[in-house]
């Protein structure tokens, strides 16, 4: 006796938000005798110019969505508060 089943699926699709992350970028830094230090690492600049930036995880992508609508990456995160800077909760 052989027995069919039907499969069907029930899979919604996404645009993928849920794999996103807000991540650290450094863009500068202030050396304790002197002035800002800027480096080649500009979200602001990325979205404008569509170019990479590097976060400190290691991710490199093209800025284009509001960080506030992510958590912030683990990984960037637990860097970040290895190196004694504060952060906003998220």
């Amino acid at each position: 006796m052989d027995t069919e089943l039907a499969v069907t699926s029930t899979t919604k699709l996404d645009d993928g938000d849920h794999d996103r992350f807000t991540h650290i970028v450094l863009e500068g830094y202030t050396p304790k005798d002197g002035e800002f230090v800027p480096l080649d690492n500009s979200v602001v600049g990325g979205m404008i110019n569509a170019t990479p930036v590097k976060a400190l995880c290691g991710k490199v992508w093209v800025p284009g969505r509001d960080p506030e609508k992510y958590p912030i990456c683990p990984t960037c995160k637990e860097i970040a508060q290895s190196m004694g800077w504060s952060l906003p909760n998220g």
